[in-house]
């Protein structure tokens, strides 16, 4: 083949074709736990978590309900990944081996929001958030009807591989997902740049910025006990009677149990089968869905 700027171009729409397939391809389970968040600057601030909007009866004039302020904000960060094309491997028709790995590009490009995700998920035993506590913990500060400062928890603790319940209905879910520039493909193909005249390589790469964090913890509960229906029992009540400041209910409402691999098994007896493990009636039937993440394991 000849290397010129026509062939050169069309290798470049072949290989873009190939990332964007890639993409496709990959998995977006980040969907089912995280609220996606559009950033325009590197450093966005949440300082409102600390405060839930609570309607009142409107006795009076109207009672301006301030946003609490905390010191959490969500940095980008950025990712790339770059792949070289051998310049030999183009004058001798030698492609056939890059269209894979320009679909692999594309899919690990794509799985990186799912990877983000759940690491973090998974990370939330020993990571704070926005109250300075971390974000499964046993101290979480809240006010009681009273106006006294209590302590609530969204763990039972444990030492096990750890399992979630979490309550994906509301307008923010328990991990933010906040992006400011999404994947995109790009190629470095003069024949009289430095790379091909010092390497003799053509560049082709893909970059992003992007990061996540936590969002309200009162909306998921995260456990290292031994998944059985009686712990599964304890993280459902734990969460639907969670309470805001001032002892305002929340209506928390978990409907997605996230495992890894490893729980699938145990969790799908728990919500799905019609007994229990004595033969008796299963009451947490079709209670929650299962939500299997590789990235957990």
């Amino acid at each position: 083949m000849l290397v010129n700027a026509s062939n050169l171009d069309s290798l470049r729409v072949g290989f873009s074709a190939a990332f964007s397939n890639g993409m496709g391809q990959a998995p977006s389970q980040f969907e089912r736990v995280a609220t996606i968040i559009r950033a325009t600057q590197k450093e966005q601030k949440y300082g409102w978590l600390g405060k839930i909007p609570n309607v009142r009866e409107w006795i009076g004039a109207r009672a301006v309900q301030n946003l609490m302020q905390h010191d959490y904000a969500i940095k980008e960060k950025p990712f790339e990944l770059t792949i070289g094309v051998d310049k030999d491997d183009i004058e001798t028709d030698n492609l056939g081996i890059y269209t894979p790995m320009f679909t692999e590009m594309g899919m690990s490009s794509g799985s990186k929001k799912d990877m983000l995700v759940f690491e973090l998920l998974k990370a939330g035993f020993t990571t704070e958030c926005y109250d300075g506590q971390n974000f499964f913990d046993t101290d979480h500060p809240v006010l009681d009807a009273d106006g006294d400062e209590i302590t609530v928890a969204n763990t039972d603790g444990g030492a096990g591989t750890p399992w979630f319940l979490l309550d994906m209905s509301r307008a923010l879910r328990p991990i933010i997902l906040q992006v400011r520039k999404e994947f995109e493909f790009t190629a470095m193909t003069e024949p009289t740049s430095p790379n091909v005249f010092m390497n003799k390589e053509f560049i082709y790469g893909t970059d992003a910025r992007m990061n996540v964090g936590f969002g309200f913890w009162q909306m998921a509960w995260g456990s290292r006990q031994t998944l059985n229906a009686a712990n599964y029992a304890n993280a459902r009540a734990s969460l639907m009677e969670m309470k805001g400041d001032y002892g305002r209910p929340l209506g928390i409402n978990p409907r997605v149990l996230v495992v890894p691999p490893r729980l699938e098994s145990a969790a799908l007896k728990i919500v799905n089968n019609e007994l229990g493990a004595n033969g008796e009636t299963n009451e947490w039937k079709g209670t929650a869905e299962v939500l299997v993440a590789p990235w957990l394991a």
